[in-house]
């Protein structure tokens, strides 16, 4: 089957979902979110892209950005998913894949302000949704930075956010109060029958092994709780802005 071509539009902002390959919890260690940071802004840098929404979970990453000039987003995500598989790769002692082959796009117009609102509440409301956080404040998400009205050094806020207010408190409070209305839908996972019969006979056959321990998932983010990135004080710079205007220590629920 045929990949369909990518809607590429002028005036046009995108969500972009991004998944490790095979579904792989990568991203649950600390200092992989860490460096993606960096990254991103680096592809800031080269691309001269907007950046409104972000969020960073465990085995996936949502964006919300608009590019420069349309036939822009396929180079920002190459390049960007290119960079970091070979950081990440490194970094994690591992080979192949990181990311799956195709990233997801949904574009649309960015003056479709109910829709822009909607596409940043549904990236933001993710780590509630994986009950990860009981509120919408989360160290990796840029929730944070609509909340409570401060830069964190990447993203910034987009015109709908601005519009929803006479000033920027009342725009935070109402985005505040927008999200708080949210219920995420719950999301099940779908099985594909195909072959059920025939590999249920051959499990039987086989030699048995250790049972494995269930996966924790996104709700447990075990091994890497203390390690920080220290590279260089230009990546500890973009960490520390960004988790200054994010934390959900800082923020509470």
């Amino acid at each position: 089957m045929t990949r369909q071509p990518r809607q590429l539009l002028p005036g046009f902002c995108y969500h972009i979902t991004v998944r490790c390959n095979n579904r792989e919890f990568n991203l649950r260690q600390l200092i992989c979110r860490q460096l993606l940071l960096y990254c991103i802004q680096k592809s800031q840098i080269k691309f001269g892209y907007k950046l409104y929404g972000l969020c960073i979970m465990s085995n996936h990453v949502h964006y919300l950005l608009e590019p420069l000039l349309p036939e822009d987003l396929p180079k920002i995500m190459h390049w960007l998913n290119w960079y970091t598989a070979m950081c990440f790769n490194r970094l994690l002692r591992r080979k192949g894949h990181f990311w799956e082959q195709r990233y997801h796009s949904s574009g649309f117009e960015s003056s479709d302000h109910e829709r822009v609102l909607n596409t940043l509440r549904y990236i933001h409301a993710n780590p509630k949704a994986a009950k990860m956080q009981v509120g919408f404040f989360y160290d990796f998400s840029n929730y944070g930075s609509y909340g409570r009205l401060v830069e964190d050094g990447l993203t910034q806020w987009h015109q709908a956010f601005l519009s929803l207010g006479k000033t920027l408190e009342e725009c935070a409070t109402q985005y505040r109060g927008f999200c708080r209305r949210y219920k995420p839908k719950r999301k099940e996972t779908q099985y594909s029958r195909w072959g059920s019969s025939f590999l249920s006979g051959l499990s039987s056959r086989l030699s048995p092994r250790k049972r494995r321990a269930i996966s924790p998932g996104q709700a447990i983010l075990p091994g890497f709780q203390g390690c920080q990135v220290s590279v260089s004080p230009e990546i500890d710079q973009v960490i520390s802005r960004f988790l200054m205007a994010n934390s959900y220590q800082i923020g509470g629920a």
